[in-house]
């Protein structure tokens, strides 16, 4: 049967995509390689939050053409956000690419893929070219992003629970190549959690653009409980499931039923990440988002409040249109008010038909640069600071399998989703929370050792 390769760019919802085109091709008797140079059919799954994302993408896909003069019929496609906003585009820009599938059209894939296969048959070699371009939009393709449970499970799992972004912030590009806001039911989440943690998962992460928000348009307030929250103990009650996480919530949906849940939720994991984007009002105004920094240590403090040790990361833009040195001041001094386990620096991207691209006052690329370096390495310094505190105290890791760069090491995660690596042995190992003693600590990577009952 042909074979299938899928790289994939951008965000955990991607990767969880992919999981489900990949799941769906083994379905059909295809085999999923890692190997480029083998595949009969190429996917690339892309990003659009970033100019960057987009051009290693294009980049990517360029390069990946040579393939065809030794396979003649390979199957290339764009799938996700950048085959959404640019649609027909993408095969006049590539003239090798015969697929482009958007953000509601995952589950058409693999039918697109045997159509193109089944058109070429008995064409000429110099007559293949087949294009078929699905960016139109479909009713409840949010109930599509389920069942993507893969041959062999991780300990933990991404669950997309929604898909779309009703919040239009000036700079983002995503509710143009997602859609609206769309929740699916309860039931089918806990029921797709519950079959993962019967094939062995013990961690699951659900997935959302403003996670938080989950079901406001669908679902009604129960005891005064968002319909967030009604998952979150629906999920909670599962057996067997250790621990839950999500990203990315929205401060805008972040209500006290939500910080409650953290008093008496104990699987709910210790770590949220939470952008902020900015620390200036007048920018984060200008983002159209709809709250000030105060609002949002007051957040963050109340989540501390209700758990105690409760990590907090963040999402950072620089350089974003109009951003003065005061400004950015702003935003350092937010970093450590709120005093984050750690941070994603972004220097800001023009995205088109965003508002924030027309804007006048674009910052020169070289500030946005010498912004971008310097608030990485205070970020840096806090969060290198905080792993060095944790040497010689005992965490909980979820052990997730052998290190990447070393089978005889385990790697796993602890409950505020910090990196231990330790000794041990992956058949005895993975999938278990095992007690770990920090020995070391190099940064952003601690290092310890097993505390197993003798």
């Amino acid at each position: 049967m042909p074979k299938v390769y899928i790289k994939t760019y951008g965000c955990q919802m991607n990767e969880r995509d992919s999981e489900q085109v990949a799941r769906m091709f083994l379905e059909r008797g295809y085999t999923v390689t890692g190997e480029e140079r083998e595949a009969d059919v190429i996917l690339i799954n892309t990003c659009s939050v970033r100019d960057q994302a987009e051009q290693k993408a294009l980049g990517k896909m360029g390069m990946l053409g040579h393939y065809r003069k030794q396979n003649p019929r390979i199957v290339y496609g764009f799938l996700g956000c950048m085959a959404q906003s640019r649609g027909a585009d993408l095969i006049a820009e590539t003239p090798h690419v015969d697929l482009v599938a958007g953000t509601q059209k995952y589950h058409r894939v693999v039918d697109h893929v045997e159509t193109i296969m089944r058109k070429r048959e008995g064409r000429r070699m110099d007559d293949l070219r087949i294009a078929v371009v699905d960016t139109d939009a479909e009713e409840d393709s949010q109930n599509t992003i389920r069942d993507h449970l893969p041959e062999k499970h991780r300990a933990t799992e991404f669950v997309s629970i929604m898909q779309g972004c009703n919040m239009k912030c000036s700079f983002c590009i995503v509710p143009y190549t997602r859609g609206p806001e769309r929740a699916r039911p309860i039931a089918e989440v806990v029921a797709e959690v519950r079959a993962l943690v019967e094939e062995g998962v013990r961690e699951v992460t659900l997935l959302g653009q403003i996670v938080n928000l989950y079901g406001r348009n669908e679902i009604p307030r129960i005891g005064n409980k968002s319909p967030f929250v009604q998952l979150l103990e629906a999920i909670h009650g599962i057996d067997g499931l250790e621990r839950i996480r999500f990203t990315s919530p929205h401060p805008i949906g972040y209500r006290q039923d939500l910080i409650d849940a953290f008093t008496y939720l104990p699987k709910l994991a210790d770590h949220v990440h939470f952008p902020l984007q900015s620390g200036s009002n007048r920018v984060l105004k200008r983002m159209r988002r709809p709250y000030t920094i105060e609002k949002f240590a007051d957040i963050c403090e109340r989540m501390r409040q209700a758990r105690p040790g409760i990590a907090i990361t963040t999402d950072i833009i620089v350089g974003f249109p109009g951003e003065t040195g005061e400004d950015y001041q702003a935003t350092r001094a937010a970093v450590r008010l709120v005093d984050f386990e750690n941070a994603f620096i972004f220097r800001y991207s023009k995205r088109r038909d965003t508002p924030a691209a027309e804007m006048d006052d674009q910052v020169p690329e070289r500030v946005k640069e010498e912004r971008n370096q310097d608030l990485l390495k205070l970020v840096n310094e806090i969060a290198i600071a905080k792993n060095q505190n944790l040497v010689g105290q005992s965490l909980e890791v979820l052990c997730e399998g052998p290190s990447k760069t070393n089978a005889r090491r385990m790697s796993g995660r602890t409950r505020t989703n910090k990196i231990v690596i330790f000794e041990g042995e992956a058949a005895r190992d993975a999938g278990r929370l095992i007690p770990v003693k920090i020995r070391e600590s190099t940064g952003f990577t601690l290092y310890g050792e097993a505390l197993r009952a003798s």
